[in-house]
């Protein structure tokens, strides 16, 4: 009896879309404008806004967006568009060009001399080279710190450079128009990859992975972007992405109208993760614009904007671990013993959640393998205390088939059948 009772509970969840109050965002209140940029530097994290003095600027965070001050000494602009950091370098892009602070943000000197064009909305480190982008200017180059600078942007189809990427020796740029370029050259030259979205506002770099994300979607280049592939947007109800991070194998993508969206199989699909980020109370309308995402330490750091009246405007802050192992605790419910329920639906496709209860505290292994015995996904490994908990697997990217599903503990293992039908 207790069984079934546990199984409607479940049901009752997954249908009602019910989550725990602890797995959601939490507003930092770092400030009340637009943030357009996020880094991380050493133990320090900075957020870079827009919006009129005094609430714009640069703010700074020593215990990873718990609390923030505003470091604005020095600079003559408080809209600021990007970040880049070079050891103990930190390089902020402003509508008034680039400024340079050696103390962590404390004070801010202008390193802009030769830099004709001052709107600068990008910054990349590669090597010994710092690149500035600007919104009209294309790209310029500074091997000394930004003391002095030089155009380098030979072979740019456009002047509106939103964003880079160095892998090795390749350093891409991306903007408004003419989509993907990369130089070998340190930005002696620039050559065109292909890519045929012509607007690309973020780039996020996995390994030898390298993703685009554009107007319409991402895009993903294993090859350095000799070519590009449109990956999945299967779960992402806007493909106008303005924001990308990397935590592991998981990637995260902010969008324009939808807030955040994880993928934790190279983008083929998307899970929102936007739990706890609250409608503007003035319009009522969930208009989670994200210009900007980091990860902090074992969080997730990520800029909103509401557009008109955005009261929720500024920084918020969730834990990794809440959205990458996507382990939901249904119930604080203590389980007479460990159970493994049958995933529902069962056939799916392309999405199944599966339920499970812990009588302790232990440590879960939650896996997926293949009729071959080939393991296909860790949806658990962590230590979970006693309770009943959901997980959803999503696998739009594997084939029809018979799959078996496996729950470890250091005191109970059980096996079941599922089936992915398409």
């Amino acid at each position: 009896m207790k069984n079934i009772f546990r199984f409607l509970f479940v049901v009752f969840c997954i249908f009602t879309n019910m989550i725990p109050l602890y797995a959601q965002w939490v507003n930092t209140g770092a400030t009340n404008t637009s943030v357009n940029a996020l880094v991380v530097s050493g133990t320090n994290l900075f957020a870079g806004t827009n919006g009129g003095v005094p609430l714009s600027g640069v703010f700074r965070s020593t215990d990873n967006g718990t609390s923030w001050t505003q470091v604005n000494t020095g600079l003559t602009n408080s809209n600021v568009y990007a970040f880049a950091v070079s050891g103990t370098n930190l390089f902020a892009g402003l509508y008034d060009g680039v400024f340079l602070s050696t103390n962590n943000g404390t004070n801010w000197t202008a390193v802009n001399t030769g830099l004709a064009y001052t709107y600068v909305s990008a910054l990349a480190v590669s090597g010994t080279n710092l690149f500035a982008g600007t919104g009209g200017g294309g790209v310029y180059r500074s091997t000394d710190n930004g003391t002095s600078w030089t155009s380098a942007s030979t072979g740019l189809t456009s002047t509106i450079v939103y964003t880079f990427a160095v892998i090795g020796t390749n350093l891409f740029a991306g903007g408004n128009g003419g989509g993907v370029f990369r130089s070998t050259n340190n930005g002696v030259s620039w050559v065109n990859t292909g890519l045929t979205n012509n607007v690309v506002s973020v780039f996020a770099v996995s390994g030898t992975n390298l993703f685009a994300g554009t107007h319409d979607g991402v895009f993903l280049s294993t090859n350095n972007g000799t070519s590009w592939t449109a990956v999945g947007t299967t779960g992402l109800t806007q493909t106008d992405v303005r924001a990308l991070a990397v935590s592991g194998t998981n990637l995260f993508a902010g969008t324009w109208g939808n807030g955040v969206f994880l993928s934790t199989n190279n983008s083929t699909s998307w899970t929102a993760v936007n739990t706890g980020l609250p409608p503007n109370p003035v319009t009522g309308l969930t208009n989670f614009r994200v210009h900007a995402l980091a990860v902090s330490g074992t969080n997730l750091i990520t800029g909103i904007d509401e557009g008109v009246q955005g009261i929720n405007d500024g920084v918020w802050r969730r834990p990794l671990s809440q959205m990458i192992t996507s382990v939901e605790r249904l119930s604080t419910y203590l389980p007479t013993h460990f159970s493994l329920e049958q995933n529902y639906p069962n056939p799916f496709n392309p999405a199944t959640t599966i339920s499970f209860s812990l009588p302790s505290k232990s440590f879960v292994s939650l896996k997926v393998f293949d009729a071959l015995g080939r393991e296909v996904a860790t949806l658990v490994s962590e230590e979970l205390p006693a309770g009943t908990y959901a997980r959803q697997w999503n696998a739009a990217s594997l084939p029809s088939g018979v799959y078996f599903y496996r729950l470890q503990t250091g005191l109970f293992t059980e096996t079941k059948k599922l089936v992915l039908l398409r």
